[in-house]
C-alpha cells in the first residue's frame, strides 16, 4: 500500500483529497498545525500535528512514515488577508513551502502535488485559460502561489522531482456522502456566504462590485465541486509516478458563473429569498476567470462529474443544515 502524506489534511480542500486518496487504497497520514483545520475532519488516517516551517518535525515524520508522495495543502489562502499581511503569507506558503521541499530532498521523496492556485494567472489576458497563459498574479496571495511553483520548477530540474502543480479555479461545495464539508473562520466565499444568508432569519449577503465588465455585472467565477477537486490530486499522485518533472494542470469546468447567478441559484435551491446589496469590488479581484481544463483530461483522465453550480450549492447547503442540526 503506498503512503500520502497530506500537509494540511485538516482544512477543506485537504481533508476531502484525504477521503478520496484513501477511497484509492492509498495509506493517508495527515501533517497539520491546526491553526486553521479541524482535528475532526482528520479521519482517513492518523494526523501528526506539526508545522512546515518546523524542518526537524517534518524531518521525523517522514523516517516515521515513510511515504511515497507528498500532497501539500497547508496554505494561507484569503486575498484580502493577504494584501493586508503579505509577509504572513510569505513566510508560511513561501517558506513552508521551501522547507517542505528540502526535508522531502533528503529523504529521498519524489513525488510531489501542490495545491496551487489559478490566483497564478492575475487579470486574464484571454479565456478560457490554459496552462500557457500569462502568470503575473495581482495580489500577494497569487504571487505566493507562483514563487512556490517556480520553487518547485527548479527543483525538479535540479533533483528529477516528479510534481504537478493543480491551479485550482474555485473550489465549493462539500462531501456529497456529508461527512467533511467547508468551514473557515472567518468565513469569506461567496457560496457559504450566501447559504448563510439564505438560513439565517434578517439575513444579507454582499456582492462585491456590481458594474464590471461581464455580462450582468457582477464577477465570473469558474466554481468546480470539492469532490472533483480531491480525485484530481489522487490521479495525479498516480500519474506522477516515472515522470520526473514539472507538470502544471488547471483543474475547472469551463464555464463561468456570476455572483448574482449564484446568489440566484441559492434562493431557489433553498427556498429562502434573503436580501442581496452590492458592495464596491474587493481589491485584488479579476473580474472574471474561467479555466480551460483539457490537460487534465487528456493527461490525467480528469473531467468535472459533480461540478454543475446546482449540484454543488444542494451539497453546501446539506452540510451547512446538518451542521446546525449537530449544535441542537
Amino acid at each position: 500500500m503506498s503512503t500520502v502524506f497530506v500537509t494540511g489534511g485538516a482544512g477543506y480542500v485537504g481533508s476531502h483529497a484525504c477521503k478520496a486518496f484513501a477511497k484509492a487504497g492509498w495509506r493517508v497520514v495527515v501533517y497539520d498545525n491546526l491553526s486553521r483545520g479541524w482535528r475532526d475532519a482528520v479521519r482517513w488516517g492518523p494526523l501528526v500535528e506539526g508545522d512546515i516551517l518546523d524542518r526537524p518535525a517534518l524531518d521525523r515524520a517522514f523516517a516515521e512514515h515513510k511515504p511515497d508522495l507528498v500532497a501539500h495543502f497547508a496554505a494561507f489562502a484569503y486575498v484580502g488577508e493577504s494584501n493586508e499581511q503579505p509577509d504572513l503569507y510569505y513566510r508560511n506558503n513561501c517558506t513552508g513551502t521551501l522547507t517542505l521541499l528540502e526535508a522531502m530532498q533528503a529523504a529521498g521523496i519524489g513525488r510531489f502535488v501542490f495545491s496551487s492556485s489559478c490566483a497564478t494567472y492575475g487579470v486574464p489576458v484571454r479565456q478560457p485559460i490554459d496552462e500557457t497563459h500569462p502568470q503575473w498574479p495581482i495580489n500577494p496571495y497569487g504571487w505566493s502561489k507562483l514563487v512556490c511553483e517556480r520553487m518547485i520548477h527548479d527543483q525538479c530540474a535540479a533533483y528529477g522531482l516528479a510534481a504537478a502543480a493543480l491551479r485550482y479555479f474555485n473550489a465549493a461545495g462539500a462531501d456529497r456522502d456529508g461527512e467533511i464539508g467547508e468551514r473557515h473562520e472567518p468565513e469569506t466565499h461567496a457560496i457559504p456566504l450566501a447559504i448563510e444568508a439564505a438560513v439565517t432569519e434578517s439575513g444579507r449577503f454582499t456582492i462585491n462590485g456590481g458594474d464590471l465588465d461581464t455580462r450582468d455585472g457582477t464577477c465570473v467565477r469558474d466554481y468546480i465541486h470539492v469532490d472533483d477537486l480531491a480525485r484530481a490530486h489522487v490521479l495525479a499522485g498516480e500519474w506522477l509516478a516515472g515522470r520526473p518533472g514539472f507538470h502544471p494542470f488547471n483543474l475547472g469546468t469551463g464555464t463561468g458563473t456570476t455572483v448574482k447567478e449564484l446568489t440566484d441559484t441559492v434562493r431557489r435551491v433553498s427556498g429562502h429569498p434573503f436580501d442581496v446589496k452590492v458592495g464596491p469590488p474587493r481589491p485584488g479581484d479579476p473580474a472574471s476567470l474561467v479555466a480551460e481544463a483539457g490537460k487534465a483530461e487528456q493527461l490525467l483522465g480528469w473531467r468535472a462529474e459533480c461540478s454543475d453550480i446546482e449540484g454543488i450549492v444542494k451539497d453546501a447547503l446539506a452540510w451547512r443544515l446538518s451542521q446546525a442540526a449537530r449544535t441542537l
